[in-house]
């Protein structure tokens, strides 16, 4: 070693990007971009809704009571105090009823004078965490069991919106992680062999993708979603929902592979690794699918909003997800009336829940994309 290397070796070795692995450079190249690092943040909370959907609900996706039906949402007001002087620190406005001599219908007001106080953790309906644990306790509640306490409105049985969102969570955000989840399997799989062997195997998947892709996506979707029973189980239905998605979200990313399959087949790397002595196996997984890991990570974040996308399209149309499933889109078939426009516009709040998600996974994978894209500086 020459005396110029070896004064040049400490510069090296205090230069942490020249001997950082691949992961380490995708985290810094992702932490310069903020829209997209803060909508990881939101994807990370929008999953810990799911997993603690029973204590952060008020209530259960299938609690009601008539006296409310169509209440408006209630505002969490500070610093207040009830008709008898007791101050409360968090609280809620109750509701005064009108009768429409004309239409006969009740109309619910906020009533100034009616002081509902709230509080964390507060013992509520009991349940089962994860269905191993008994609780009672829930984030935010009415600390007097049984006062009304909607956030975002009550449906036309009386049941808290703000708790079925909160419960639809769950069943959304699941179906396409999983759906993502088989689709990135079959993707890679049967894009790396038809890339990697080609011929007759070739001919047979691209043919097939062909297939699958020249069916309108929504009839195609409605037809397979119609042939499961309606009256099999909820949980049997969720899990076909979810095999019917993956069967046709795979064949962009099959592509996506196949192409980067067929190119990188020729490229130095890979030709010097089979030289070497490697096993196939090991030059695909250790050598060629790295190579194009911004691609497979683009396609499935924008993968998982179509995924949700499609369960809530199916839902709201009554062919996909039914009752006593609570999903976004389940709960979007409710304000498929009239009513729902003119009179209980807070109906559609679920609908915002979908416009947050789908975003924030978009600039999330765009984020990843050009972090883990080798030629992006």
């Amino acid at each position: 070693m020459t005396d110029q290397a070896i004064a040049l070796q400490p510069e090296l070795i205090q230069n942490s990007d020249a001997v950082a692995g691949q992961w380490k450079l995708i985290w810094r190249r992702f932490r310069r971009h903020r829209l997209a690092l803060a909508a990881g943040v939101v994807i990370f909370l929008i999953y810990l809704v799911a997993l603690f959907a029973e204590v952060l609900a008020p209530v259960s996706s299938q609690t009601y009571d008539s006296r409310y039906t169509y209440a408006p949402p209630q505002q969490i007001k500070f610093a207040g105090y009830d008709a008898a002087g007791q101050f409360h620190p968090l609280y809620v406005n109750g509701y005064s009823m009108k009768v429409d001599p004309i239409a006969l219908s009740r109309n619910y007001v906020p009533d100034p004078a009616v002081v509902i106080p709230l509080g964390f953790f507060v013992k509520g309906e009991p349940y089962r965490l994860w269905g191993l644990f008994d609780f009672d306790r829930h984030l935010i509640g009415p600390i007097e069991m049984g006062k009304p306490f909607y956030l975002f409105g009550a449906d036309r049985l009386g049941r808290d919106v703000f708790s079925r969102t909160v419960h639809g969570t769950r069943v959304s955000m699941s179906v396409g992680l999983i759906g993502v989840a088989i689709s990135l399997i079959l993707g890679i799989v049967l894009g790396g062999i038809s890339g990697l062997y080609g011929g007759w195997v070739d001919d047979v998947i691209q043919r097939s993708i062909e297939l699958i892709n020249s069916i309108p996506t929504i009839p195609l979707w409605m037809g397979l979603a119609a042939a499961v029973p309606i009256s099999a189980d909820p949980i049997l239905v969720y899990l076909w929902i979810t095999i019917i998605l993956s069967l046709i979200g795979w064949t962009d990313l099959a592509r996506v592979v196949r192409g980067r399959f067929l190119s990188l087949k020729t490229e130095d790397f890979v030709i010097a690794a089979r030289l070497d002595g490697c096993s196939q196996m090991r030059i695909i997984w250790r050598h060629m699918v790295p190579s194009f890991m911004s691609h497979i990570i683009a396609s499935v974040t924008l993968a998982i909003p179509t995924m949700i996308l499609a369960e809530t399209a199916l839902s709201f149309l009554g062919i996909g997800l039914r009752p006593p499933v609570v999903s976004w889109g389940v709960l979007l078939q409710e304000a498929q009336n009239i009513l729902a426009v003119s009179s209980a516009p807070w109906l559609f709040l679920p609908g915002l829940a979908v416009i947050v998600t789908v975003l924030a996974l978009n600039f999330l994978g765009d984020g990843l994309r050009d972090a883990a894209d080798p030629y992006e500086y």
